[in-house]
């Protein structure tokens, strides 16, 4: 039986816009029930322990951080899975890529998710030790919330209309 849905919101407590994915996911957890079969977990990890994560879910939605250089801070963008390029030169698990972790997973014949999707906000600092985000990336949490919640009601995003596979500026 698979798991339930789970947003995986992944990041760093203490590094300045790293801070997006915890904090998205202590708002979300601070709501209560999103509905029946939805998860929240947030995981500072990366490489071979997402394939525990992801293990055994029928959908995911991953809540990261993207510095692309091609949007303003604050961004969100939504995009699969699938279309981030996997590792080309993995040196070890903590490199592991997201797409690279759900390939090997496939691999070696763990169930992975049917789908998985990603909510990135463009960051402006990730490097500063900090537990506030920039201006930018925190005027971005409370759109990004808002953004999961029509994920998980309306089918998960993949049926929903309201957004397109683009980015998504919220104007800041």
């Amino acid at each position: 039986m698979l798991k339930p849905i789970l947003i995986l919101c992944l990041g760093n407590e203490v590094l300045r816009d790293d801070c997006f994915g915890p904090e998205v996911a202590r708002r979300l957890s601070g709501r209560g029930n999103l509905g029946e079969g939805v998860e929240v977990i947030y995981a500072a990890v990366a490489g071979f322990a997402l394939l525990d994560l992801l293990h055994d879910r029928k959908r995911v939605l991953v809540v990261d951080t993207i510095q692309t250089g091609k949007a303003p801070p604050g961004t969100l963008h939504y995009f699969e899975a699938g279309l981030l390029a996997p590792s080309e030169h993995l040196i070890n698990s903590h490199q592991m890529s997201l797409p690279t972790a759900l390939e090997l997973g496939r691999q070696l014949h763990i169930a992975m998710p049917h789908s998985v999707d990603v909510l990135a906000v463009e960051v402006k600092d990730v490097n500063t030790l900090s537990e506030e985000m920039t201006p930018e990336v925190a005027a971005a949490v409370e759109h990004a919330i808002e953004l999961v919640g029509r994920w998980i009601v309306q089918d998960k995003m993949e049926e929903s209309k309201y957004v397109t596979r683009e980015s998504v500026n919220i104007g800041r």
